[in-house]
């Protein structure tokens, strides 16, 4: 571990927290942001085959979607044990952590990848797809489900990397990938040069295959040659080892997948209900998500940097630097997504050049929920930092669940279904009733963060 950054003191001076958290915050974001531009190349790859494959591109990610960021609550626990363990000093613990939760990510990304595989053929028409959509996206889809596993390792091994001061490590992994994404992807799916055309599975190919790279990447920066290693492979030797690293893992990590499943579920159901209003309504709903995800995680970095930083606070003991982090990164989040915001709008230019094959009606469509969408960028940003990072960071995973839960399942998708199914508002409706349900996310995030307690916290640490 001999490229491990130790934390220095937290209590700083206006410029240098500003600092630290940029530090972390602007690759995070970077690296998020490319993610995103990866399923937008695709979006417009497939975007000269019709509305059809747009729309089938998009449920099918919103499907795999489900399955990727929920696991990868696996790499969210790792990275606030991580964080705790760096700020401890704690250097066997850092190295047996990682190493259980790589060899769990592989046994588990394996299992869960390999069910949807196989009934592939019947899922997408089974959860609501059109006909047209569930023919146009199952050879897509297969393929992308199987990146589940190398999705999964590369989330777990990111988050290491991230809080043992290496935050630029992984945006350069993924800059890599999402190159080469790109070029695979036109080619197999235009059939460039000898090359066959492969329509919508042609990005599927290109997903899987980079998907692995970037895994193969990561998983030498985190445990490469002597001179760059961050962590030694070092399994725990016994069953106390085992207990003592995986318990706290679990403990983080279960309810998280959980909050994240309720989360990507009511994503994922809102897409169904977009469904029922055609194909053109799905596909501007896939368009209006795909750019406002680019926007967003313009500002998730300070999601990752709350992890961190309050995490590195907690293992060292300093309570009054914990809180003190907590606020500075809620107030940069102002910031960024007042700005991020505004490009998000400004997105509106991009419709008519990367989407003219959609069609006039699905370009509207777009621009009504990007507008809608952008003006409460802050309210989504503020969720994201509290709901993805405070409450985490604070042992309180259970207020997670309930905003998301409430929020989507009491709130939000019974008001899409009112307002988008059974009145003129239509596919408005829907996108009004998802920022009815970021309010009502706002109110319970905020009243579970003013309870945590960090004393106690620090004191379980210890």
């Amino acid at each position: 571990m001999s490229h491990l950054t130790m934390p220095a003191r937290p209590r700083l001076a206006a410029s240098s927290s500003v600092r630290e958290i940029a530090r972390i915050a602007v690759p995070v974001s970077m690296e998020f942001v490319l993610m995103l531009v990866l399923n937008f190349v695709n979006q417009i790859v497939v975007g000269v085959l019709g509305a059809t494959a747009i729309a089938a591109v998009g449920f099918s990610n919103s499907l795999t979607f489900i399955l990727g960021v929920t696991l990868g609550a696996l790499g969210t626990s790792v990275a606030i044990l991580v964080a705790r363990a760096v700020g401890a000093g704690r250097r066997e613990t850092l190295d047996h952590t990682v190493t259980a939760a790589v060899t769990v990510a592989l046994g588990l990304g394996a299992v869960v990848s390999l069910v949807p595989w196989l009934f592939a053929d019947h899922l997408l028409s089974l959860v609501g797809a059109s006909p047209s959509v569930a023919a146009a996206g199952t050879d897509y889809f297969r393929l992308t489900v199987l990146a589940t596993l190398p999705v999964m390792l590369s989330a777990v091994l990111a988050g290491v990397l991230r809080s043992a001061g290496r935050p630029s490590s992984p945006m350069v992994a993924t800059a890599v990938t999402v190159v080469a994404n790109s070029a695979i992807a036109y080619s197999l799916v235009t059939g460039l040069g000898p090359l066959p055309a492969l329509g919508v599975a042609g990005a599927g190919w290109a997903t899987l295959v980079t998907a692995v790279a970037k895994t193969l990447i990561l998983a030498w920066m985190v445990f490469g040659s002597h001179a760059r290693r961050i962590v030694r492979w070092s399994l725990p030797g016994g069953r106390a080892q085992w207990r003592a690293v995986i318990v706290p893992l679990f403990v983080l990590a279960l309810p998280l997948g959980i909050t994240e499943l309720f989360w990507t579920v009511g994503t994922f159901l809102y897409n169904v209900v977009f469904q029922q209003l055609g194909d053109e309504a799905l596909a501007a709903a896939q368009i209006v998500t795909t750019l406002e995800g680019i926007f967003v995680v313009g500002s998730i970095g300070l999601m990752a940097a709350t992890t961190t930083l309050v995490g590195r606070s907690v293992g060292s003991g300093d309570i009054v630097a914990a809180v003190a982090w907590v606020r500075r990164v809620k107030r940069a989040g102002i910031g960024t997504a007042v700005a991020f915001g505004l490009l998000f709008a400004g997105s509106l230019v991009l419709l008519e050049p990367l989407f003219g094959e959609a069609g006039p009606d699905v370009r509207w469509m777009a621009a009504v929920g990007i507008l809608m969408n952008a003006a409460f960028q802050v309210v989504k940003v503020r969720n994201m930092i509290v709901g993805a990072g405070v409450l985490p960071s604070g042992n309180d995973v259970r207020g997670v669940i309930l905003g998301d839960v409430i929020g989507a399942f009491v709130v939000g998708l019974p008001l899409a279904v009112l307002l988008g199914l059974y009145t003129p508002l239509g596919f408005a409706g829907i996108f009004a009733a998802r920022i009815v349900e970021e309010f009502a996310k706002l109110a319970i995030f905020s009243y579970r963060a003013r309870r945590i307690r960090w004393d106690a916290l620090v004191a379980q640490a210890a």
